[in-house]
C-alpha cells in the first residue's frame, strides 16, 4: 500500500539527494539547465538565462507541500553543489508503480553518480513509500541513459516506437525500463 510522504533527505556515500531550495538557482542553471549537450535527450530546452532557471525552482519548491511529490535535488558533498536532478514524473497508485525522470550535468557523466541516486530513490520508493514497481525510459539514441538503468537493477522491457518529436523535429522512440519490488533491491 503507498503511503506518499513527500521529498525527504536521502544520503549515499557521495551524495546527499534533498529538496530544491532557491539557492540553487545558479547550480541549476550553471550545471545542466542552460547546456544544450545535456538536454539534447530531453523534451524541455536549454534555460535562455538564470531567471527561467529561478523560475522552475519557485515552482518545484512550491510543490513540496504536497506529501506525493517527489523531486531531488541531487548534491555533490565533494563539490559542495548541486549537480542534477531526479523526480518522480508520473505515479499510479492503484497499480502501486512510478515513473522516475534524471538530469545529470556533462561535467558529471560517467562516474557512477546517476546510478547512485537511482539506486537510492529506488529504495526509498519501494521501503518508504510502498512502490511495487518503478518505471524509467529514455530516448533510444541516448545509451548512456539505458546504461544507468542497467547499473542501477533495473531491466529492459520494451521499445515504444514513434513517441514524440524531438526539439530538432525528428521522431523517436523510447526504451522502458523496470524494477519490480522483490525484496533485494540489488541482485
Amino acid at each position: 500500500m503507498i503511503k506518499h510522504i513527500g521529498t525527504n533527505s536521502i544520503e549515499t556515500i557521495r551524495l546527499i539527494l534533498r529538496r530544491f531550495q532557491v539557492e540553487d538557482t545558479y547550480d541549476m542553471y550553471k550545471n545542466w539547465a542552460s547546456d544544450i549537450e545535456t538536454l539534447k535527450f530531453l523534451p524541455w530546452g536549454p534555460h535562455r538565462d538564470v531567471k527561467v532557471t529561478y523560475s522552475r525552482i519557485l515552482s518545484i519548491v512550491s510543490n513540496y507541500n504536497k506529501e506525493n511529490v517527489y523531486n531531488w535535488a541531487i548534491y555533490l558533498k565533494s563539490q559542495q553543489e548541486v549537480i542534477g536532478s531526479i523526480s518522480v514524473e508520473i505515479t499510479n497508485d492503484k497499480e502501486e508503480s512510478c515513473e522516475i525522470g534524471y538530469c545529470i550535468g556533462k561535467a558529471f557523466w560517467g562516474r557512477g553518480i546517476m546510478p547512485e541516486a537511482l539506486r537510492a530513490v529506488m529504495h526509498y520508493l519501494f521501503y518508504e513509500v510502498g512502490y511495487r514497481k518503478i518505471i524509467a525510459r529514455h530516448d533510444v539514441l541516448n545509451y548512456a541513459s539505458g546504461r544507468v538503468m542497467e547499473k542501477a537493477g533495473m531491466k529492459f522491457d520494451k521499445i515504444i516506437y514513434n513517441v514524440g518529436r524531438r526539439r530538432d523535429g525528428s521522431i523517436y522512440d523510447v526504451a522502458i525500463y523496470v524494477k519490480n519490488f522483490d525484496g533485494l533491491l540489488y541482485k
